[in-house]
């Protein structure tokens, strides 16, 4: 949209946070593994705007509160738990979709925020975390940086050896 603010989400997400969740859903139907760190499921998570605050939304279905926790460390936001399984192992799946065991989401927030602008709301499964005025700041604007191509760099003369 012409005249709206630049995207303060690039670059938000952590990026191997992501690659494992993109990792699950391509081995999505797979036979159950024992969960690593680099295997456990990630939540699904929207960020977006409501006026000059930060919204994240994740999805935590089937988690019980007393395993979410949250923190906040140098502009970095840490969202883990674990989802515990409500079927016994014996269970023959016909469809198996579901990921349960450990999970942690890592979210850089921009440079000024402190933790006594970020609030938390679980219900019904969704939980909610408002970082409050974490827009406003025009700190976190991000900066475009120009992407030169190989062929249009300028060349540097040959290196001349004495002899």
């Amino acid at each position: 949209m012409p005249g709206s603010r630049p995207n303060v989400f690039e670059g938000v997400t952590d990026y191997f946070t992501e690659l494992t969740r993109m990792r699950g859903l391509g081995i999505h139907g797979a036979p159950e593994a024992e969960r690593t760190h680099a295997s456990a499921w990630v939540p699904v998570t929207d960020i977006f705007a409501r006026g000059d605050d930060l919204v994240i939304r994740v999805e935590l279905a089937g988690v019980d509160p007393a395993n979410v926790g949250l923190s906040f460390s140098r502009g970095v936001l840490t969202i883990s738990g674990t989802r515990g399984r409500e079927l016994p192992e014996d269970v023959e799946f016909l469809v198996h979709e579901r990921y349960y065991g450990e999970f942690r989401r890592l979210i850089t927030l921009p440079k000024a925020v402190r933790a006594e602008q970020v609030s938390s709301l679980l219900d019904r499964g969704l939980l909610e975390i408002t970082v409050q005025g974490a827009l406003g700041s025009a700190e976190s604007a991000a900066q475009r940086i120009e992407v030169v191509e190989r062929a249009q760099e300028p060349t540097a003369p040959a290196v001349q050896s004495e002899e």
